[in-house]
């Protein structure tokens, strides 16, 4: 078996605890056994599984890999952390807050002989393989993807377009490299709205 730990609970961590302790009949999953979880917040325990301390997960041999949920923001930290540490890493998307700090962490991963896999689990959904059987053959002349949510803090999330950022992989995936051409953004804070309007070009423009 394949020790792994979750780091964070929120949505998806606590899909990624429901999701080990139930694997699907003859899924790689199967063979990943869930030592515990670690958060900032003190819970005990989760459907069963223990909270443990990062220390603890960072100094396990049990432990093998884990699985990463928290904020954007905290991502690069805690993946150097366990990389350090001898331990195959998954991370929600995204990776790091810039390119550079991703690159970083491949490099330091493949130093290290273990396996980064940053996962955009929204890629792998029925709906999104549809949309993209539906786009093969047609060339792009005008569109609009419009997406809304509630007010996040920047302070754990990032810059709005981190908040963001998965749904235009979509459209990069779908069509695509894409140059920004314009940007806007508008808040209210009276009102705890804000906006960001991006335009984009494909290679043909």
């Amino acid at each position: 078996m394949f020790g792994t730990v979750v780091v964070g609970v929120g949505i998806a961590g606590l899909a990624r605890i429901r999701d080990l302790m139930n694997p699907m009949p003859s899924s790689p999953s199967e063979h990943l056994k869930l030592f515990g979880f670690v958060s900032r917040r003190s819970f005990g325990n989760i459907n069963e599984v223990k909270q443990i301390s990062l220390e603890d997960a960072l100094r396990s041999k049990e432990i093998h890999a884990a699985f990463i949920s928290t904020e954007n923001r905290s991502h690069e930290e805690t993946i150097r952390m366990f990389l350090e540490a001898g331990k195959h890493v998954l991370v929600e998307y995204p990776m790091a807050l810039s390119a550079k700090a991703a690159h970083e962490l491949c490099e330091m991963a493949e130093q290290k002989d273990k396996v980064l896999h940053v996962e955009h689990i929204e890629l792998l959904t029925e709906e999104y393989k549809q949309l993209k059987k539906e786009v093969v053959g047609k060339d792009l002349v005008k569109g609009t993807l419009h997406f809304t949510g509630s007010v996040l803090d920047e302070n754990k999330t990032g810059f709005p377009a981190f908040s963001g950022i998965a749904r235009l992989t979509w459209l990069i995936d779908l069509f695509g490299d894409l140059t920004v051409t314009s940007a806007t953004r508008e808040k209210q804070k009276d009102k705890n709205y804000s906006r960001m309007t991006v335009h984009f070009q494909t290679a043909n423009k």
